[in-house]
């Protein structure tokens, strides 16, 4: 039987696998590959808490092919090479993956198909990471879209009925053995991510526990969600984030799931919103480190505080919610996501900030850091993006915490020192700052 290379990226799964799918149904036996080469993703190389969750994944996926007689070959880039030689050290005629969408990783693809094809090779990529792929949807007049809202009735009516597949219980054995994962991606020294494994478990089985768990909190998801103290939200954005579970699988499953029709558009609404953040990407490759906006290209950003700057990041900057959050976010790589556009807005509204400045804290911290929700969440609260929020739309965070965080439950959880002579007095006066930033606003 030939074989076909199966180049493992961010879609750390088995099942609803289009690559390794192929591959079987195109009569090759499957010889599933990761190519560690961090440097080809530009200017956004993974950040370290990425690195964390993905070497933890690439662990649970080597363990669940080798429970089914296979093993995954772990090189290291530059990844044309990589694949050449492993291509020809396994006899493979193909090489097939899943697409991605970042702007650098876009064209680097490219570059490795034309490139393997010259050589004789089948190479071929499918979607497996999204429900409509960027250039499917465009406004009557061919152009992008920049609102969320008809975006998504377009997107979505071109949403089908997902065929979900089961990946077979045995694949074929792989012959030979690549590096070791540890000399590729080793684990962090010192281990400060080890708070993080409390909270999460990366991988294919780890997605699954998380979607079924989600399923029956889908009902009152649309009120939930919004109150940081509870378990309202799904908490799957890394597992997507990953590929450890396909965005099909987990449309159809909240659409079938008991539930009011309204809760679970609501979900699939905020599957929806994941959709654009893909889209805006693909068609504005610039909008990680530019506005989207070009309006606010000179528009009166304060001068940078480190001070300022690093109190935001370490949780204290004396306004509880936010200091929460940024402490929630360090502990275990994830925040929830009313009290991400919390911090934001104190970051780029009250301390007048730079976006860019958070979007690259959040890049390295975050476990489910995506280039395209990242970018579209920093750029939607700063107001300079697509759809986005308008600049004078200042979140004030202690309004926020009674209407979300009404016990304070949230705060105490992780700022417990709040309210005693150790918690520190506000950065900023939050009226006086609002001000100042509506005053820049106006004068652009």
């Amino acid at each position: 039987m030939p074989a076909a290379l199966v180049w493992f990226r961010n879609d750390l799964r088995l099942d609803d696998q289009p690559a390794l799918q192929a591959a079987l149904a195109q009569g090759y036996a499957p010889v599933p590959v990761y190519v560690h080469a961090p440097e080809e993703e530009g200017d956004w190389a993974p950040g370290a808490a990425s690195e964390a969750w993905r070497r933890r994944s690439l662990m649970a996926l080597a363990a669940d092919l080798h429970a089914r007689g296979s093993s995954l070959v772990v090189a290291r880039g530059p990844s044309l090479v990589a694949l050449e030689r492993l291509a020809k050290a396994h006899g493979a005629e193909a090489v097939f993956w899943t697409r991605r969408y970042e702007p650098a990783i876009e064209a680097r693809d490219a570059t490795i198909k034309r490139a393997l094809r010259k050589t004789g090779l089948r190479a071929e990529s499918f979607n497996g990471a999204l429900l409509v792929e960027p250039w499917e949807v465009a406004t009557k007049s061919g152009d992008p879209y920049k609102v969320f809202t008809p975006f998504w009735k377009a997107a979505s009516v071109r949403v089908r009925p997902a065929r979900l597949w089961d990946a077979p219980a045995r694949l074929p054995a792989v012959a030979g053995a690549g590096e070791a994962l540890d000399a590729a991606l080793p684990a962090p020294t010192p281990a400060w991510d080890n708070d993080f494994w409390s909270y999460w478990t990366p991988g294919e089985a780890g997605a699954r526990a998380a979607l079924q768990a989600a399923l029956p909190r889908i009902a009152a998801y649309p009120e939930a969600r919004d109150l940081p103290a509870i378990d309202g939200t799904s908490r799957l954005s890394p597992h997507l984030h990953f590929g450890e579970v396909s965005v099909q699988r987990v449309f159809a499953a909240v659409g079938a799931c008991d539930a009011p029709v309204e809760a679970r558009s609501a979900f699939q609404r905020q599957l929806g919103w994941r959709e654009f953040a893909h889209h805006l990407l693909h068609h504005f490759p610039h909008t990680p480190e530019r506005n989207l906006d070009v309006r606010f290209d000179d528009f009166a950003w304060a001068r940078f505080d480190a001070t300022a700057f690093d109190a935001w990041k370490t949780g204290r900057t004396g306004i509880p919610i936010v200091d929460a959050g940024m402490r929630q976010l360090w502990q275990t790589g994830w925040m929830h996501n009313r009290v991400r556009m919390l911090v934001a807005s104190l970051l780029t509204k009250h301390l007048r900030l730079h976006w860019s400045h958070g979007a690259r804290w959040f890049w390295d911290t975050l476990v489910d850091a995506d280039l395209a929700n990242n970018t579209l969440g920093w750029q939607w609260v700063a107001g300079t993006g697509a759809d986005a929020a308008p600049y004078f739309r200042i979140f004030n965070p202690m309004l926020q915490a009674k209407r979300f965080d009404p016990e304070g439950a949230y705060v105490r959880r992780w700022v417990p020192e709040i309210g005693t002579p150790g918690y520190p007095a506000a950065i900023v006066d939050l009226a006086q700052a609002r001000e100042a930033a509506l005053t820049a606003f106006r004068a652009r």
